[in-house]
């Protein structure tokens, strides 16, 4: 991936209590609902270091979960610290693109 393809946010922050905003570079708004965030988490503790299979179960994250705090992490990812006490996933900035509903709308034009 070039460095002009990498997604670069803007500006990240809040979407009202839960969820969280980011302006991306070229235009674009996400808002990622922040249960479906907590149960992406990237972490070890989520998801299996030699199969990549998740852990996690989606069921058990509450329905209000949501960010205490968001740090940078480089200039390439996002650590959150959740309301469940859940702080160890990176989020890069490819994976909460990955993650935009919109984003994948977009890229699929016949909405499947």
């Amino acid at each position: 991936m070039s460095e002009e393809s990498k997604p670069i946010p803007k500006e990240i922050g809040r979407s009202g209590e839960h969820d969280l905003k980011i302006e991306w570079r070229d235009g674009r708004v996400s808002v990622l609902p922040a249960r479906l965030l907590r149960q992406k988490c990237p972490c070890a503790m989520c998801v299996d270091e030699m199969t990549g299979r998740r852990t996690l179960d989606p069921d058990s994250v509450d329905e209000d979960v949501h960010p205490l705090g968001i740090e940078l992490v480089g200039r390439y990812a996002i650590r959150i610290r959740w309301s469940d006490n859940h702080s160890s996933g990176i989020y890069t900035f490819q994976l909460l693109r990955q993650l935009d509903p919109g984003a994948r709308e977009s890229a699929d034009p016949e909405g499947e």
